[in-house]
């Protein structure tokens, strides 16, 4: 597989001095009235002005003799060279690329929409012109079948595989770094580098996202609520121990199930508590 190869072509203003000197000596020739001498000036005067080209700022040209490869020019200036080169531009500045939202399935298997902000500029000009058709279409390409074997290789959050190291929504440094390795062994071939890939929207698919934001509630509530038994079951120990230390009343074990009981309900509760006078005994 051939590499890029650099090249220095003439500089545009040396040649433009000796375009100088021979449109003098054409004038000359014509006072004159030397036929022969006119017509080689003519000649190498048409010859010399098509060779002129200008590359800008972090762009480049490859140049092509007869179909063959001669070379690439990646300094900028103006320049000159044979005029039957063919010259191809190929800018080299980084750009950026945000593919669509896709419809992907997760490690688990559910459907999740994904998409991704690439950054990334042309490194080698030679596979970027020859080694695929449209190196554009081939990012774009690529891109979305990195993310796709990305998005199957881990699931979306840890609700869905507890003993999962990674995951999509919550290691991004990890998950990001897969994906910018991924894209740049895909994009490798056609001499295109990689200075940026990251995850720009993760969501669930619509027809599971419902049921999903269900289930995350339900788990959130169900945590809620062991922090709140797992308070007031040390708040009940802590009162049934103060009373007994200090002897305000003696409480026998069916008093203090009761007692449990009604401070578990009164702490658990989500309702306003509102009281019972009783009258009567303990027992009544």
């Amino acid at each position: 597989m051939k590499t890029e190869k650099a090249i220095q072509p003439i500089s545009g203003y040396v040649m433009v001095a000796i375009e100088v000197v021979l449109l003098a000596a054409l004038i000359l020739a014509g006072i004159n009235q030397i036929v022969w001498l006119v017509i080689v000036l003519v000649i190498l005067v048409g010859f010399i002005t098509p060779g002129y080209f200008i590359i800008n700022p972090n762009s480049s040209k490859v140049l092509l003799l007869f179909g063959a490869y001669s070379g690439s020019v990646k300094k900028y200036g103006f320049f000159w060279m044979v005029p039957f080169y063919i010259r191809k531009e190929i800018s080299l500045r980084a750009r950026n690329f945000e593919s669509d939202k896709i419809k992907v399935n997760d490690k688990i298997g559910n459907p999740v929409l994904i998409s991704v902000i690439l950054v990334w500029r042309v490194n080698d000009t030679f596979k970027a012109a020859f080694e695929v058709d449209n190196y554009e279409d081939f990012v774009k390409v690529q891109t979305d079948s990195a993310v796709r074997k990305l998005a199957g290789t881990y699931p979306y959050d840890h609700f869905e595989d507890e003993r999962a190291d990674i995951t999509l929504s919550s290691n991004f440094e990890q998950v990001n770094s897969n994906l910018e390795k991924e894209i740049s062994e895909r994009l490798e071939m056609a001499g295109l580098h990689v200075i940026e890939a990251r995850i720009a929207y993760l969501a669930y698919a619509p027809e599971i996202a419902q049921a999903m934001l269900r289930r995350q509630q339900a788990t959130a509530t169900v945590a809620a609520r062991f922090k709140i038994v797992e308070g007031a079951v040390g708040m009940v120990e802590n009162a049934l121990q103060m009373l007994s230390k200090k002897g305000l009343i003696n409480l026998d074990e069916e008093r203090k199930a009761s007692m449990v009981s009604n401070l578990l309900v009164v702490l658990c509760g989500d309702s306003h508590v509102e009281p019972v006078i009783n009258t009567g005994t303990l027992h009544q």
